[in-house]
């Protein structure tokens, strides 16, 4: 009885694949899967818009526009900030 309860405890804490460790781990491949859902869907969001941009050229205009304050030669661009 003894060299089981001894065996037990070995196993629980001292084995090198103990409960402490597989707690810890269950928690990193829990948080690694909830990586791969948001990544995954922010890939499909990035194809999205990128077949947007590439599929029509005023998206694409409108986009460079926006994001990267670009301008025609005989434009000037204003940028407003609303405050709350």
């Amino acid at each position: 009885m003894w060299f089981f309860c001894f065996f037990l405890v070995w196993l629980l804490f001292f084995d090198e694949h103990n409960i402490i460790r597989r707690i810890d781990n269950y928690g990193k491949y829990k948080q690694l899967e909830e990586d791969v859902f948001y990544y995954k869907g922010k890939i499909k969001e990035d194809r999205e818009k990128l077949n947007e941009l590439t599929s029509n050229k005023e998206n694409l205009e409108r986009f460079a526009r926006e994001q990267y304050l670009m301008k025609k030669e005989n434009e000037d661009v204003f940028v407003v900030i609303e405050k709350d």
